[in-house]
């Protein structure tokens, strides 16, 4: 059974190979530790080997996870969705990967000064999936740009959770598309072109396509169990 370092380097080996492939130099993509339902030991182990992003999907351990290591030089990502009446418990130092709707967009202004944040898009257009739909996502990008509060960074996106090496690509295409066409507009003094996409069983397919930051969580630290059963979540 390989350990945690061992899975640790493997994955950045499989990002460096695929930058390779893709003639993109390998510092050029972000690996975000995925450690939702791991202890905070597996970060610690990840953290003295260097790594210093990660991401969790739920606000609250997030929080929990960030006041135990509070002395340490963690930068934090919130990678899941963030429901409004949840926004009291983030932090100006975070990064929300999940920024998908106008009532989140209000919520946010109103109590952060600044704030960091990337626009998710459903790509895939799966009803299940969240994100703001394609259709949409210029008039969402209208409302973020009234308030200066929020700092967007970049685009997100989740691809369909499948094999088919095309429709992944074309998700992860289609949010490098808008991402170029929103640069090229300069309607966010704070854009950097940031790609997040790409979890543990397509990451390489997204690099091919641009990705800056890959979220990687079930090919480091292994499968997730729901609470209280032996059924495994989704991998990340």
């Amino acid at each position: 059974m390989s350990s945690l370092s061992d899975n640790y380097f493997k994955v950045k080996e499989q990002i460096a190979e695929a930058c390779r492939k893709a003639g993109r130099k390998p510092d050029s993509v972000v690996l975000i530790a995925v450690s939702k339902t791991h202890p905070v030991s597996a970060i610690e182990e990840l953290f003295q080997l260097g790594h210093r992003d990660f991401g969790e999907n739920r606000i609250k351990e997030l929080c929990d996870k960030k006041a135990t290591l509070n002395h340490w030089d963690i930068q934090w990502h919130l990678i899941g969705q963030l429901q409004t009446n949840k926004v009291k418990f983030l932090e100006p130092a975070f990064i929300v990967h999940s920024l998908d709707r106008l009532s989140l967009v209000e919520k946010l202004a109103q109590r952060f000064s600044n704030v960091r944040c990337l626009i998710e898009v459903n790509c895939s257009g799966e009803a299940s999936k969240s994100g703001v739909a394609v259709e949409q996502f210029w008039d969402l990008v209208d409302k973020i740009a009234q308030k200066p509060q929020i700092q967007v960074l970049g685009l997100m996106t989740l691809a369909e959770h499948t094999n088919d090496e095309k429709r992944i690509r074309g998700a992860f295409a289609t949010l490098r598309g808008l991402s170029e066409k929103l640069a090229g507009q300069k309607i966010f003094p704070t854009y950097a072109n940031w790609l997040s996409m790409g979890m543990s069983h397509d990451f390489p397919w997204a690099i091919a396509e641009g990705a800056t930051h890959v979220r990687i969580g079930t090919a480091i630290f292994g499968e997730r169990l729901l609470p209280n059963t032996k059924a495994a979540e989704n991998p990340t």
